[in-house]
């Protein structure tokens, strides 16, 4: 190791003017090796700015990346979002940029939010202002919807909002009262008076036979 900084700062001016200006918590540099590289292992954001205007024109940040000295060539991974000054947003895992070429590329699953379009992709190519595409094997487009994700927002919105109010009811709701049916209402006869009751059965007398002898 031939270079350790903490906490830099560092804008980078090509034929007098400035290119990119770059962050990171962390830096090391290896000057010595056969292909002399800076490492930023605690992640990196970057800060292009327009050869023309000096205006920026595109940010990148990434949990790790590497920068070749010699090939002036970066490598970017993981969480990589790049975002231009029109708006457009890249999401990739791994990204390459060519300051050499002045090519941003990438031969990994990426997506490109461009206004209402969300293409997906298997690696691309650009330009480093991410003006100018090149899908190498575009999956699929997908076209957002303003009023479509509004109602939807608000439906959502409405669904919590009734989740929220069943959820805050109380556990156990109170039994109501319980009526009793009087014996009218429940019709049962009533009673019959002792003398109407039906009298046990009577029991008839039997004599006894009297047998005379014949003479």
């Amino acid at each position: 190791m031939t270079e350790y900084s903490e906490n830099m700062s560092i804008t980078m001016s090509e034929n007098g003017r400035k290119s990119y200006h770059f962050e990171t918590p962390l830096i090391e540099g290896y000057g010595t090796a056969h292909d002399p590289y800076r490492e930023f292992r605690k992640g990196v954001k970057i800060t292009i700015f327009d050869e023309d205007t000096g205006a920026e024109s595109a940010t990148l940040t990434a949990n790790y990346a590497i920068f070749y000295e010699d090939r002036k060539l970066w490598e970017a991974k993981g969480d990589v979002v790049a975002t231009n000054s029109d708006g457009r947003q890249l999401f990739t895992s791994q990204l390459f940029w060519n300051q050499a070429t002045h090519k941003v590329y990438s031969n990994v699953d990426s997506k490109i939010v461009d206004g209402d379009e969300v293409h997906h992709c298997e690696g691309f190519e650009s330009d480093e202002q991410m003006k100018e595409w090149t899908y190498r094997k575009l999956k699929g487009v997908t076209y957002i919807d303003d009023e479509f994700l509004e109602k939807d927002s608000s439906d959502s919105l409405s669904s919590d909002k009734t989740a929220t109010t069943t959820a805050a009811a109380p556990a156990s709701l109170p039994k109501p009262a319980t009526k009793t049916k009087s014996a009218s209402a429940l019709k049962i006869p009533a009673a019959k008076p002792l003398e109407e009751r039906s009298k046990p059965a009577t029991v008839t007398e039997i004599k006894p036979l009297r047998i005379t002898e014949k003479q």
